[in-house]
């Protein structure tokens, strides 16, 4: 289902809804969250509204999405100083239940299993937020990931990487590794939200919605699930047919 909206705030606005909407009905949901300037201003609408409407969230156990490789905790450009930044030190949810990979394990394969199992563990993700990157990626599951891909040790792709490279104040300080949640456990979510804003997404949403289920454009992976919502501004949506942006 397509949900296209004027602006980024309504977007944000809508988005943050469905995560409340979610905690609200489920106390004890399982939330996989994602990171990046789209998600920005979908958590501080979110925390606004916490703030002014406090919320028991001492049950709530979420799981980020992915992290860089060779990046503490304590590094600007590390996920988990991005998700502590934009939502956990501003809300009440036990750190206990807050669960990010560790980019600086010592034995990377053995720490991506945990998550893995971690996430079926608690009985699956509830719901996941994802963004998209320019190359189709969802998480960071680049190009020709395996559909049945749990969370791994993943070689960045140069765009990627490019696109990224933005964030750091040297384009060569871009970490070329990360882990990332699976495809498959991605899927496994009961419930899916895909957002996309800004014209840089036009081109990979338009084709997005053209292409056929295919290894080469990970988020066709979402096109297999039963209950996706994709997100989008004008500006996202541009190429899109017109009668999806009517």
């Amino acid at each position: 289902m397509y949900k296209i909206f004027e602006t980024i705030d309504d977007v944000s606005r809508y988005t943050a809804q469905r995560l409340l909407d979610r905690i609200l009905a489920k106390p004890d949901a399982v939330l996989g969250l994602a990171t990046g300037s789209t998600m920005e201003p979908v958590y501080a609408r979110l925390v606004d509204w916490l703030w002014q409407h406090p919320v028991d969230l001492s049950r709530l156990t979420t799981f980020n999405l992915d992290e860089y490789v060779g990046l503490g905790a304590s590094h600007a450009q590390s996920y988990c100083h991005y998700m502590c930044r934009h939502l956990f030190d501003k809300l009440n949810v036990p750190r206990e239940r807050v669960h990010l990979p560790d980019g600086m394990a010592r034995d990377l394969e053995g720490a991506c299993r945990a998550y893995s199992d971690a996430i079926q563990t608690v009985g699956g993700l509830d719901l996941q937020l994802l963004g998209i990157g320019s190359n189709g990626h969802i998480g960071f599951n680049e190009p020709h990931t395996p559909f049945t891909s749990r969370t791994q040790v993943i070689a960045l792709s140069e765009q990627t990487r490019i696109d990224n490279g933005r964030f750091f104040s040297d384009p060569s300080e871009v970490p070329t590794h990360a882990l990332t949640m699976g495809i498959q456990d991605i899927l496994e979510a009961r419930e899916i939200l895909l957002v996309a804003t800004g014209p840089s997404k036009a081109g990979i949403m338009a084709e997005l919605y053209h292409c056929g289920v295919d290894e080469a454009l990970p988020a066709t992976a979402l096109k297999q699930h039963g209950n996706v919502t994709i997100v989008m501004d004008r500006e996202a949506a541009a190429l899109l047919p017109r009668e999806l942006r009517a």
